[in-house]
């Protein structure tokens, strides 16, 4: 996995912008310093060797810090804290430490923390699903630092993954509410755009309803930010809608105790008047009320999994290996077949 090429220096990146080393170490250490034309010099080189400055630890004799940083898209929630949570704890088993950020489901603060973190001396990097600019695994891959996807599959990819199918979990929950007598859907998704996990969950969806002999385009979408409030607000913009559903399926489980919240507020009965369908099974989903229906996604399985597959690789040189987990169905008290 690691790269046999060379790793660009300062110098490199002096001598492709046409300027002294100690211009570009000006330009990132301190960028007020430098005239705009300079900078822009410095970062378009920068940019095109794939450079990361060295503070210090990637200079080591041995080249590693026994850190492996894990790059999430929120801590806002309780979704990605049980997968971290194994991770960690099977790393510690191996001698490695994790170090975690935060992207705010944003691809630029994403391509940030991967620099930093790579500058700073991680050995590896755990990422979220597949969806990136190939610049960056460019980066990675000149930089020699392994990366492994994870809350994603995809076997077509040659991004090695360890992780569940997105679309198969979700379409396989549709296919089930749809055998219930359920016709009139609706999806409170995140925003799919560069979120691969929140895109294959709806495709899943309209997989499911096509298979059934129902137009996917009838599929009421509003996509949303993660959070409790945002899936408030979007059952109550869908059930305002002159065409109500029956079953109101959530992108994760966050979303659709918003949705059972703003049920109650709105004097709807779940799952008597409408259905409510979560994605995770994190603990809200059990003590929410009523009890959630939801996807059970394998988090510690995964975390403990892609731990031990970056330890084998950083200490023994297994190459990683691509593995798909199962997802698996759980009724609880928010799905009801229709009864007229």
């Amino acid at each position: 996995m690691n790269s046999k090429r060379a790793i660009p220096t300062l110098h490199d990146v002096a001598t492709t912008a046409g300027v002294s080393t100690a211009t570009v170490s000006r330009c990132l250490n301190f960028p007020d310093r430098v005239s705009p034309r300079t900078k822009d010099k410095v970062l378009a080189a920068i940019e095109a060797l794939g450079y990361s400055p060295n503070f210090g630890a990637r200079a080591m004799a041995a080249r590693r810090t026994n850190t492996i940083g894990a790059i999430i898209p929120t801590m806002e929630n309780a979704i990605f804290a049980r997968g971290l949570q194994a991770f960690q704890e099977e790393l510690r088993l191996h001698g490695f430490t994790m170090l975690v950020a935060s992207t705010s489901y944003k691809p630029e603060i994403e391509e940030e923390q991967i620099r930093s973190l790579v500058s700073r001396g991680a050995d590896a990097l755990l990422l979220i699903g597949h969806d990136r600019r190939p610049e960056i695994y460019d980066f990675l891959e000149t930089q020699g630092v392994p990366a492994l996807v994870t809350w994603a599959f995809d076997a077509a990819s040659h991004r090695t993954s360890v992780g569940f199918d997105n679309q198969r979990a979700m379409q396989e929950m549709a296919t089930e509410v749809i055998k219930l007598g359920h016709k009139k859907l609706a999806l409170i998704s995140a925003e799919t755009a560069n979120n691969d996990r929140a895109l294959a969950r709806r495709t899943g969806i309209y997989q499911a309803m096509e298979d059934a002999g129902l137009p996917p385009h009838d599929l009421q979408v509003v996509e949303t930010s993660y959070g409790i409030v945002e899936g408030a607000n979007a059952f109550g913009e869908i059930m305002g809608r002159g065409q109500k559903p029956t079953a109101v399926f959530c992108g994760n489980d966050v979303l659709a105790v918003g949705a059972l919240r703003r049920a109650r507020e709105m004097g709807i009965s779940v799952p008597q008047d409408v259905s409510v369908i979560g994605f995770d099974d994190i603990e809200l989903a059990q003590v929410a009320y009523p009890p959630l229906t939801t996807v059970h996604v394998p988090h510690r399985e995964m975390g403990q999994k892609a731990a031990r597959a970056l330890s084998r690789l950083l200490l023994e040189g297994i190459p990683l290996e691509p593995t798909l987990l199962k997802t698996t169905l759980v009724y609880r008290n928010t799905l009801a077949p229709i009864n007229f």
